[in-house]
């Protein structure tokens, strides 16, 4: 799902409102990436540099491609960092991270230490299946395999809620091969992601669905004492909506991942 959000108007009027507070303040973390060359970003998962001669994985999230649009907009490198829940609010606190780029749940201690700007991306997770399967229910789920993606969001939710047995691969395209392969009776990613990719013909075959759950929105985290990152971020969060960058992201995302289970499919579908 795509949030929209705040106008650009409503930024720039915003952005005059503080500019005389945030002018060109050293304290920004927005200055010191640009002093630094480098744009310092926690997020959830750090996608591995690409070595030749080894498989191409797109990662789950689209982190990684949102930090390196600003940081191309910024002219700087981008830097991701890992950075788990517990240790983001000190990662922004120290100044280790010049933002941090996250889904926190609505009882975040994030959401009490930092200043929250929506990116305008939301997603829930969301299972998939084989047409013919007969699970019907989240709560069947109990005791069946379910593939996920180390990279994503819900390794280690799916067994706790509902019993399943998970088994977790490292990129969404090996979690999806193996559903189509038989090793797992259901495939669990963003709903974002897979609603886009259930449009490809070739996965009609597997576009049973249980319903999305809960929603949560991905967002920039920036100290509450840096209104000029926070009004920078809102106006690229603007134009992400304005140029309808974060839907054709998606798009491109949910294609090359069916690319990458069509090369590496050298079995049938499981019948």
């Amino acid at each position: 799902m795509l949030i929209k959000p705040p106008s650009l108007p409503h930024i720039l009027a915003l952005a005059a409102l503080t500019c005389a507070s945030a002018g060109a303040s050293a304290d920004s973390s927005i200055d010191r990436a640009r002093q630094r060359g480098s744009l310092l970003a926690g997020v959830d998962h750090v996608a591995p540099e690409y070595v030749a001669t080894t498989k191409f994985r797109t990662p789950e999230s689209i982190a990684t491609a949102l930090v390196q649009d600003v940081s191309r907009r910024l002219r700087v490198k981008p830097a991701p960092l890992q950075a788990d829940a517990a240790k983001r609010p000190q990662l922004l606190a120290s100044g280790d991270a010049d933002v941090v780029l996250a889904a926190p749940p609505g009882n975040d201690p994030l959401r009490r230490t930092a200043v929250i700007v929506p990116t305008g991306y939301a997603a829930a997770p969301m299972a998939i299946m084989r047409t013919d399967t007969d699970i019907k229910s989240w709560d069947q789920l109990k005791g069946r395999t379910v593939c996920l993606s180390g990279d994503g969001r819900y390794a280690g939710t799916i067994a706790a809620q509902y019993g399943a047995v998970e088994k977790v691969f490292k990129a969404p395209a090996d979690s999806l091969l193996a559903l189509r392969t038989g090793k797992c009776d259901a495939a669990v990613h963003d709903d974002v992601l897979l609603e886009e990719l259930l449009k490809l013909p070739e996965w009609k075959k597997f576009s049973a669905r249980l319903p999305a759950g809960q929603r949560t929105p991905l967002v920039f985290a920036v100290p509450a004492r840096d209104p000029k990152a926070e009004v920078y971020l809102k106006q690229v969060a603007a134009e992400w909506q304005a140029s309808g960058m974060l839907a054709q992201l998606v798009n491109k995302q949910a294609r090359s991942i069916a690319f990458e289970v069509y090369l590496d499919q050298d079995v049938p579908d499981c019948h």
